[in-house]
């Protein structure tokens, strides 16, 4: 199941970015988290979509 980020809903606080750094990023901006690894099964997909504060993040 794909990772994915609303980035309508991503208001850049790097939360996820700081949990899971093997799949999420930030963007060339520095504005927006992206999905580096859309396909990861790490543990820590799990604990950064239930830290995100928007609930921007899904698979």
């Amino acid at each position: 199941m794909a990772i994915v980020i609303d980035p309508d809903e991503c208001i850049g606080c790097e939360s996820c970015v700081e949990i899971c750094p093997d799949v999420f990023e930030m963007d060339g901006d520095g504005e927006k988290a992206v999905v580096i690894s859309a396909d990861s099964d790490a543990d820590c997909v799990d604990e950064a979509i239930e830290t995100c504060p928007v609930e921007a993040i899904s698979k």
